[in-house]
């Protein structure tokens, strides 16, 4: 499974206006939601796992990336992406504040760990998170994800 195959374009969001932290995890949860990828109890665990173990969630400076074990509600692994109109703080002093938010779902720990290394690679790159946030489309976003010349 690669972000190809996780992030389709009906799982993109951009300029979404949020309160928190934890709407941000809302917002990014509904599109998996929409998408049938998820039961709406899957959404609940991602904010339940934020508050349980911290904002480590954050990754890199203005990067989040909430997720939730398979059994969670998860019916097929995919991953979302919305782009925050404003940053929220998700209380991480070194990556705060947050305008990226990339949701993981996998159905299975192999899934998981592949969709995390694929994201990992792709978010690592250099000015990645200010290239996405300052997308002006979907399109843009997924060529990004794709790692597509634009």
């Amino acid at each position: 499974m690669n972000i190809k195959d996780l992030l389709r374009p009906n799982l993109v969001e951009l300029n979404v206006s949020v309160t928190d932290w934890e709407d941000a995890i809302r917002a990014v949860g509904r599109l998996l939601v929409a998408d049938k990828a998820v039961e709406p109890r899957f959404v609940d665990a991602m904010i339940r796992v934020a508050k349980e173990f911290g904002p480590y969630i954050v990754l890199a400076p203005g990067f989040a990336m909430p997720h939730a074990r398979p059994e969670d509600g998860c019916i097929r692994s995919s991953m979302a992406l919305i782009t925050l109109a404003k940053p929220v703080e998700f209380g991480n002093p070194q990556n705060d504040p947050v305008n990226v938010v990339v949701a993981l779902a996998a159905v299975d720990n192999q899934g998981h760990i592949e969709g995390l290394s694929d994201l990992a690679e792709v978010m690592s790159e250099d000015g990645i998170v200010e290239k996405i946030a300052a997308s002006g489309s979907v399109g843009e976003v997924l060529a990004i994800m794709y790692r597509e010349q634009a």
